[in-house]
């Protein structure tokens, strides 16, 4: 049984270097434009919870009142990135 959990951690190990980026790819994982779509996605998500909280019998207006306060700060931080990536005045 050692023997068997040793093989699958091995495996395990295996899978996640053959998963790990190449060099030529680490630089689109850090790029703006990513962390732009992630914090849209993030403020999608957002949007939905607040829509799904905001219908529930016992609304809890705490957590409410913060998952609207994140999604405020999600759309000021889209909004700089957005300006930065594409500036309307030319530099």
């Amino acid at each position: 049984m050692a023997a068997s959990g040793a093989r699958i951690i091995v495996a395990a190990e295996e899978l996640h270097d053959a998963l790990r980026p190449t060099n030529s790819l680490e630089p689109n994982l850090h790029s703006p434009e990513r962390r732009l779509i992630e914090l849209r996605i993030e403020h999608a998500d957002l949007d939905a919870l607040i829509d799904t909280a905001a219908r529930t019998a016992p609304v809890d207006e705490l957590l409410l009142r913060r998952l609207k306060k994140r999604r405020l700060l999600l759309r000021d931080l889209i909004a700089r990135l957005e300006q930065e990536l594409d500036p309307k005045e030319p530099a």
